[in-house]
Formats: structure tokens, sequence, C-alpha cells
């Protein structure tokens, strides 16, 4: 199991009475989180516990009905330029008629400004993060071509490029070979010892002990939180899926084995 990282004073995420609804239906209620811990930290939960949902309001892509978020104590758009997502493969178009290169290319839009077209300096950025996922090979293709596994570490590097301090990745794990999963796992980790603060939503519960720092247990409300060793338990996990999750025995034996291994 990871170490966990040392504290600071300064709240690098704030989320205070984070309300979301759908057609009236509540799928985030009164979420109260507060990050201080550059690392990993994975969002888990049932399917329709509002994972997705609550680091798109954090972004300001779906509406709050009520609560606020900060970041570094600012307001996320005035901080922005500090902050990467990566969404989920499903909501992109990939028959859109652009190269892998330039979708890279696209992450460094956020530090040129108006008017200012990329020039040498973004253009070796990009290339050495494609180089960094392994995908230099195909900058040339259209990104619409390659496997699902290829796509995810494209929009890795886009996020690479951004050069952000804060990371909002969207089950960038989903569909993805066993070879993406380690480069990805790997490049995680880096960005992690880098100081960055990177925020996954994750659905391979056998994960989490091995790779996160901080667990977040969601289910329309965030049933706990805190670092993996003391909050990823048998009886947080029966908390947050109920009956629904038929591997917690499984998940038992698991976290029992970490702790013998520490």
């Amino acid at each position: 199991m990871k170490e966990a990282v040392s504290q600071t004073s300064e709240s690098i995420l704030d989320i205070h009475d984070m309300t979301v609804a759908y057609d009236r239906r509540p799928v985030l209620w009164n979420i109260d989180l507060v990050l201080r811990n550059p690392g990993l930290i994975a969002i888990v939960g049932p399917n329709g516990a509002g994972k997705s949902t609550m680091i798109k309001a954090v972004m300001g892509l779906v509406p709050m009905v009520s609560g606020s978020v900060t970041a570094w104590g600012q307001s996320v758009d005035s901080q922005r330029g500090r902050i990467g997502y990566v969404p989920q493969r499903g909501s992109v178009d990939w028959d859109f008629p652009i190269s892998v290169f330039e979708t890279v290319v696209m992450g460094t839009y956020g530090s040129l400004g108006w008017f200012r077209r990329p020039g040498s300096k973004e253009r070796d950025l990009s290339m050495r993060c494609l180089e960094r996922v392994g995908m230099q090979d195909f900058a040339n293709r259209q990104i619409g071509q390659l496997s699902g596994g290829q796509q995810q570490r494209v929009f890795l590097a886009r996020a690479l490029a951004q050069e952000s301090e804060l990371y909002f990745m969207d089950e960038p794990m989903a569909g993805v070979d066993a070879a993406t999963e380690r480069i990805v796992f790997e490049l995680l980790d880096s960005l992690s010892k880098e100081g960055r603060t990177i925020v996954v939503v994750h659905h391979d519960l056998r994960t989490v002990p091995e790779y996160f720092d901080e667990v977040v247990l969601l289910n329309v409300r965030i049933v706990t939180s805190g670092p993996v060793a003391t909050t990823f338990t048998s009886a947080n996990l029966q908390a947050t899926y109920g009956g629904r999750l038929t591997i917690l025995d499984t998940m038992a034996e698991a976290v029992q084995k970490q702790k013998e291994t520490e």
C-alpha cells in the first residue's frame, strides 16, 4: 500500500454543500470534501453514485443546485490554468479529423492566451508528452484510427501538455489493455511524486490499495474519505455498495493481504 503523503495547511480543493440534480432528482447531495494533500485520490462507488457528475460539477461542466467549489482558496474559473481534465473516452467524437499530435498541442492552448498560435516551444512540449506515454510514433495518425487504449494515452499526453497542478480524470482505465493500464498508473505515480494532485474516477476496487494515496467513497453522498490505509475497509465498502457488490469478500481478503505485507 502506498505511503500517505505529507499534509499541507492550504486546501488544494474545497467542495462545500454541493448538490446536483437531473430533472429535479438529486444525483449528488450535500457533498463536502477538502483535499489538502498532493497525491493520487480515487473516487469509487456503485453505478449511478454520481462519481463522474462530481468532477464535472467541479469543472463547471454541469450546474450545481447549491454549493461552492474553490481551488487554492479561489474560484475554479480563476485557477483554470492550473487544472487539467481527462474526460471519458465515450464522450469524445473520434471521427473529428484531427491528428494525434494536433490533439496533444491543444493542451497548450490554455497557456498561450488570445490570438497566439502554438510555436516551437509548445510543439516540442507536445512531442515530449507523446514520448512520455509511448505514442510518438503515432503523431501523424488520425485519432479515430487508434485503439481505445491508444486513444486514452493520447488524452493523457494532452493533459500533460497542460502542465497542470491538479488533474481530474474520468475513468482513464476503462476499456484499456493491461499494458496501457500499467503505463497510465506509472505516469500518474510520477506526477504524484512531482507534487501534483490527481483525482481519478475509478472502477477497479482491487487496484485501489496498490496505487492510490486517498480514497473517496461516494454513493450520492460521501460515505467517507481519507487515506486508503484507514478508509478502504470492508465496513466502509459495505456502507457504500450495500448488497450490490458481489466481491466484498474478495476485497476484504485483498485489504488483509495488503496489511500483512506492510
